[in-house]
């Protein structure tokens, strides 16, 4: 059993998606993280073995990596994607409550923003750490992240912005939410984002990359 979820996990952090996937050339013809999970759950291995000691622990290696320029944008992208598809065999448990999440954390680009690879390569990153990402795309209205967090009251939110244009709307939205769930955590993220404009604009965290979030994440859950 240990020997498969090493397996997933190697593929994970190689960004092995299946066997069909050309990279990396090493693994031309291999099993990816796909068909391993697939079979792991055959074999009885629980969702959550598969989730720690396979998608957890691979995605913490490679976001330790990107942290330390080993790897970079491409190779995390791959890595992410891997997962993701991988993930789909685990979501039925998790639908039925078998398997539990770490929590809920809704992300989105803000109003004005059409930008989204910071965003998903994050919001991917985070469900690899074990949350439930509810990824409200681009150009977010404030309104629709105040539904958002009514539905999931209890969740974590994530705010991105790539255009110093659009920084105005990401402090706007902060505001409405914190007007409306007073305790609620809010991330933001983005290049023109910094800790100056995080604190004030009243944001509780400034992820400077998707790895800073993921961390910030495991305080809280």
């Amino acid at each position: 059993m240990e020997s498969l979820l090493d397996k997933i996990a190697h593929c994970v952090e190689e960004g092995k998606i299946n066997r069909s996937s050309p990279y990396p050339p090493e693994m031309k013809d291999q099993d990816g993280a796909d068909e391993l999970t697939q079979w792991a759950v055959k074999q009885g291995i629980s969702p959550d073995d598969i989730l720690q000691n396979g998608f957890i622990r691979a995605m913490d290696k490679v976001g330790k990596k990107f942290s330390e320029h080993k790897i970079f944008v491409p190779q995390m992208l791959m890595s992410a994607k891997a997962m993701s598809v991988a993930m789909e065999h685990l979501k039925p448990f998790f639908q039925s409550g078998e398997t539990k999440r770490r929590g809920v954390f809704i992300i989105g680009t803000v109003t004005g923003d059409l930008h989204e690879i910071g965003k998903n390569l994050a919001a991917m990153m985070i469900e690899g750490s074990g949350w439930e990402v509810i990824n409200l795309g681009k150009d977010v209205r404030k309104e629709k992240f105040v539904q958002a967090v009514h539905k999931h009251p209890d969740c974590v939110v994530g705010l991105s912005a790539l255009l110093t244009t659009t920084m105005i709307h990401m402090a706007d939205t902060i505001r409405a939410l914190k007007e409306e769930f007073p305790q609620l955590r809010i991330i933001i993220g983005g290049a023109p984002v910094n800790q100056e404009f995080c604190d004030n604009a009243g944001a509780d965290f400034y992820a400077a990359d998707p790895q800073a979030a993921v961390v910030y994440l495991k305080q809280l859950s």
